[in-house]
């Protein structure tokens, strides 16, 4: 289906269906459809001055959504359209299967059990986990999610590749197979922009096993291990990497707390054997062009939000949140026969959330330092960090704060 004849298709069914759709068969079979619409308000001051430009507003999202249960079997999909990106994708879509009321299988595109689930933020943005494909991360595979007890609940999966892809703009070499998907992947880095050398790489083979404790009601930590191959189709070779992630979730009345600590390594070689100190990845139509990702790093994210019940009208509850998250890299930049190690990355967002019945509105200041999604050079900031004008990694403390003030509105039915 052609984007334009998509997007009308979209548009109607939205006039079709101005809330979410019921059809129930009997007591247990149903089918639902819903969805959302999203715009954003952005007002940007990074390195360079403001221009007109940096004030605007656009069209974030469309999705749908649908859920359905027939003969004990579960169906959950959503499609998700991005029009200020040019692409659309699908964000999951599993079937389930209860054995028992204990044991789940889910398979098809699903979430990778890793760390906080569903997310692990207060603010309309990820923490920095999820701009290196380490949370709310969705692949190809099947899943299983069992509660051993009613406090110890364990997830394990097997992912044989990433979801599939939609459009990707046409930036050779950076574009490839993963880069218009609503998680992170890994893709190749063909024009050898990382290395000097081309690294013909993707996902292939990932192991997960996620367990769950909670201590009380509302409250979870855990602990995560993921095994992930990267495949080289030049050297005809899978190279395994790790990731560890320990994670605690809690609400206590009307404070919420997510913390979240990770450690990974892609372990990935480009196309002459060499380790890489670097990864390129890409989502959303748009790769991270020549900075890429560090390999190996350190992740450390908190949050914690308060939500204030009110009676204004449609508005039923604001929640003041602040979300950080520090990323510790391991890697060197080589400039004129200098070596030079990777800067850290920084992300703070302080806001809040207003609830109006099916309306959620996120007020974020978002800032940034080595920040892919908060700079003027998009794309760069997680692997060595922004550069000089020599190609030297500029100390992250000589560095401003980047600000996004950004108003994010849905319509959730």
């Amino acid at each position: 289906m052609e984007l334009k004849q998509f997007t009308i298709f979209l548009s109607l069914f939205s006039l079709i269906g101005m809330g979410t759709v019921t059809v129930a068969q009997d007591d247990e079979d149903y089918l639902n459809i819903g969805g959302a619409v999203r715009y954003n308000v952005v007002s940007q001051h990074y390195e360079a001055d403001a221009t007109a430009t940096s004030h605007y507003a656009t069209w974030d999202t469309w999705r749908l959504n649908v859920s359905a249960r027939y003969s004990d079997v579960t169906l959950n999909f959503e499609y998700r359209f991005y029009p200020t990106f040019n692409t659309h994708f699908i964000k999951q879509g599993w079937l389930g299967y209860d054995f028992s009321d204990d044991l789940n299988m889910q398979l098809g595109v699903t979430q990778v059990p890793f760390g906080n689930l569903m997310y692990n933020s207060h603010s309309w943005w990820f923490m920095s986990g999820y701009y290196v494909g380490l949370e709310d991360d969705f692949n190809f595979g099947v899943k299983f999610d069992y509660d051993l007890s009613d406090r110890l609940n364990i997830m394990a999966a097997y992912f044989r590749q990433q979801e599939p892809a939609g459009p990707a703009h046409n930036v050779a070499p950076y574009s490839g197979p993963g880069a218009g998907t609503y998680s992170y992947n890994v893709i190749p880095d063909a024009g050898g922009t990382l290395t000097g050398a081309p690294a013909s790489i993707r996902e292939l083979n990932q192991f997960n096993v996620r367990l769950g404790y909670t201590l009380a009601s509302g409250v979870e930590a855990g602990v995560s291990a993921q095994m992930q191959g990267l495949y080289n189709s030049v050297l005809d070779d899978i190279e395994y990497g790790h990731a560890f992630a320990a994670h605690f979730a809690g609400s206590f009345g009307n404070w919420s707390t997510k913390a979240q600590f990770i450690n990974y390594d892609y372990a990935a070689k480009n196309d002459e054997g060499d380790p890489m100190d670097r990864v390129q990845m890409g989502a959303y139509g748009d790769p991270y062009y020549g900075d890429g990702v560090a390999a190996r790093a350190n992740i450390l994210s908190l949050g914690v939000g308060h939500g204030i019940d009110v009676d204004w009208g449609p508005i039923s509850n604001i929640m003041p949140y602040v979300d950080y998250a520090l990323m510790t890299k391991d890697g060197q930049l080589e400039v004129d026969g200098q070596m030079f190690d990777f800067e850290d990355s920084h992300m703070l967002v302080p806001g809040f959330l207003i609830t109006a019945g099916n309306i959620w509105t996120y007020v974020d200041f978002a800032m940034g330092k080595n920040h892919p999604w908060l700079t003027n050079n998009f794309g760069t900031g997680m692997g060595a960090g922004q550069l000089d004008d020599h190609g030297r990694p500029i100390p992250v403390d000589d560095l401003d704060w980047n600000l996004r003030f950004n108003i994010n509105i849905g319509y959730y039915f």
